[in-house]
């Protein structure tokens, strides 16, 4: 699947509630706006988009992680936005059976499941993709979300596909639970 076109944006905090954040913290996203070859019609067999999702996993996991600017990995989520005419099984079919492990992979690993969204819309439709911890879901100062909208996508036979990173959690967390520095990292959860 050859994307139409690709965006990324990098969004880095450097004051939160009138104080410094030190260091900043950056947030990522990569995606890409796909032809969707499913889009108006029914097809049992979704393998195509579940074989196409490694290779567009690995192209924007990189992107992602390579605006990091050689920081380690905090947080990681996915999402996508099927278009009109697409099903949510067309953006579950890309996001979930394989998508998973080359993002982990340019990550420097992950315990933790991938949080994910996926909806249907129109050009210009937002998407919230959720954001956790890498290898511990329950680091709670790392719950978080950054938001994509791309003006022109997706069309009704589209899917927009992204992965979102970080090198931090909130600015300034202070709302308790487990903190990196306890983490086991076993599990995916603590």
């Amino acid at each position: 699947m050859e994307p139409r076109k690709l965006v990324t944006l990098v969004d880095e905090v450097h004051v939160e509630a009138g104080r410094p954040v030190d260091p900043p913290i950056r947030r990522v996203i990569s995606a890409a706006v796909l032809a969707n070859p499913h889009a108006g019609r029914y097809a049992e067999d979704l393998t195509d988009l579940i074989e196409a999702s490694v290779g567009l996993s690995e192209m924007l996991s990189r992107a992602a992680v390579a605006h990091l600017g050689g920081k380690p990995v905090h947080s990681y989520g996915k999402g996508a936005i099927v278009g009109s005419r697409g099903e949510l099984e067309h953006a579950a079919a890309l996001l979930h059976p394989k998508f998973g492990n080359p993002l982990r992979d340019a990550c420097g690993g992950g315990k933790a499941i991938i949080p994910s969204a996926k909806k249907r819309g129109g050009p210009g439709t937002p998407l919230d993709i959720p954001l956790h911890y890498k290898d511990a879901a329950f680091v709670r100062s790392h719950f978080d979300a950054v938001e994509l909208r791309i003006v022109d996508a997706p069309a009704d036979d589209e899917i927009v596909l992204a992965v979102a990173v970080t090198d931090g959690g909130r600015p300034h967390p202070r709302v308790g639970g487990l903190q990196v520095g306890e983490i086991v990292g076993e599990d995916g959860l603590r």
